[in-house]
């Protein structure tokens, strides 16, 4: 971590930093800039797909539901590769393995985008959602690492960014141009914005020393401690509110509200704008007070979601909704991601990672959960519900872990009294106390 020093902009290592000072410290916003480059590109390859969905079903044929597995399919991808991935990072320096999960990433949406048949396709995305965990896990204590313990969250949040943007300008364009050039277009530019983000992490991202002392065994002992794993658990059904309903919101829009097919890319801007809102509010907060943050956040948008079964009837409601949906649901990651790496201080990597993979287990289980009320018969918002009842149990696992915190006498980080530590390094305090994002 690094604090400055004077108005000179000098900087010093924070106290309890173990590596030792970095040559180029003024270039850091700058690493953090490429990180979120990198996250870009992911975010858009994640997201697009849910704009295209009808134009991937009709060029091979296959119901809506069935292309929503590119979506499931990427999502478990991600739960798998995230500790898969991280593993078999933990003897390689944090750069170099930022870069090879980019240079899958690519691999993944070039096969995606010349795939003959939807197998194929499926594989393509399977193989780069192989590296969105452990690059968002790496990326995350990469990101903290490079700011002073007070400033995490945002640091976090400021990755992150590239995540939320994608869903304000990658996804609005990249679903533009594939409905007018084809969807295969759209995955080789995503495929360049991999290259983009390999290229400034070479340049701009610090070598930062492997930690040292760190082993699997350190990494697997975060997931004993209760508070990690409610943690992870509010994220699977935290986020995966959110995509239940935006999953299908191509053929909802257009079959429920009576949008046409063009005006989906200007919704898709309105959700990411939302994302983009959400993610800076909760940086900005889960530094304060992380546990109100996630009550707030978690109950709103148990509401929100239920009243889109209503909202989606009408083009304006259906507008406000979507940007409602898409902040309340981006306010989470911060301080959800900043919970875990708190709790599991000593050896953050791995605990980090596989929260990242949690996201997506929710993201995976919406979609499948969505497409199955959606083949039922009970209509195009019917995943609004599903969404409503899965933030509804991840505000119940957010109170149950605030209790159980009080009834110990530990705090969460960001809320004042927890000790920050060093990625990697040896925590100070006893495993309760939590730490770290």
């Amino acid at each position: 971590m690094w604090t400055q020093a004077t108005r000179r902009g000098h900087y010093r290592p924070a106290a309890q930093h173990t590596h030792p000072p970095l040559k180029g410290t003024p270039l850091m916003p700058l690493a953090l800039l490429a990180l979120a480059i990198g996250a870009f590109g992911i975010g858009t390859t994640e997201f697009v797909i849910m704009g295209l969905l009808p134009e991937v079903a009709g060029t091979y044929g296959v119901s809506i539901p069935t292309a929503g597995f590119l979506v499931t399919g990427y999502a478990l991808g991600v739960v798998l590769g995230a500790p898969l991935m991280t593993v078999l990072g933990t003897r390689i320096a944090r750069k170099r393995m930022l870069m090879l999960l980019m240079g899958l990433f690519v691999v993944g949406n070039v096969v995606s985008a010349l795939a003959p048949v939807f197998g194929v396709m499926l594989a393509g995305r399977v193989v780069a959602s192989l590296a969105h965990g452990a690059f968002f896990g790496i990326g995350a204590v990469v990101a903290a690492e490079l700011v002073a313990p007070e400033k995490k969250a945002g640091a976090i949040a400021m990755m992150f960014t590239g995540l939320t943007v994608a869903n304000v300008v990658g996804v609005p364009l990249g679903t533009l141009v594939g409905q007018h050039l084809g969807w295969r277009v759209t995955f080789l530019i995503v495929a360049s914005l991999g290259l983009l983000g390999l290229l400034g992490i070479a340049r701009l991202v610090p070598d930062l020393p492997r930690p040292e002392g760190v082993r699997i065994r350190h990494e697997l002992a975060a997931f004993r401690n209760v508070q990690v794993l409610l943690a992870m658990g509010m994220t699977v059904l935290g986020f995966g509110g959110v995509f239940a309903a935006i999953t299908y919101i191509t053929p909802m829009m257009t079959n429920v509200t009576g949008f046409a097919d063009t005006s989906v890319t200007w919704l898709l801007v309105l959700l990411g704008l939302g994302m983009v809102a959400g993610n800076l509010v909760g940086g900005r907060f889960a530094d304060r007070a992380l546990m109100p943050m996630l009550y707030t956040s978690l109950g709103a948008l148990a509401v929100v979601l239920a009243a889109f079964t209503l909202t989606a009837h009408t083009r304006a409601g259906a507008a406000v909704t979507l940007f409602l949906i898409g902040a309340l649901g981006f306010a989470t990651v911060p301080p959800l991601q900043k919970r875990v790496l708190d709790q599991a201080a000593g050896a953050p990597t791995l605990a980090s990672a596989v929260n990242i993979g949690a996201f997506n287990l929710g993201n995976a289980l919406a979609a499948w959960l969505g497409g199955l009320v959606i083949a039922a018969g009970l209509g195009w918002t019917a995943p609004n519900w599903v969404g409503a009842a899965l933030a509804a149990s991840a505000l119940a696992l957010a109170l149950v872990s605030g209790a159980l915190e009080r009834r110990t006498g530990t705090r969460a980080g960001g809320e004042g009294g927890s000790r920050v530590i060093a990625a990697g390094a040896p925590a100070a305090t006893p495993a309760a106390v939590p730490a770290h994002h």
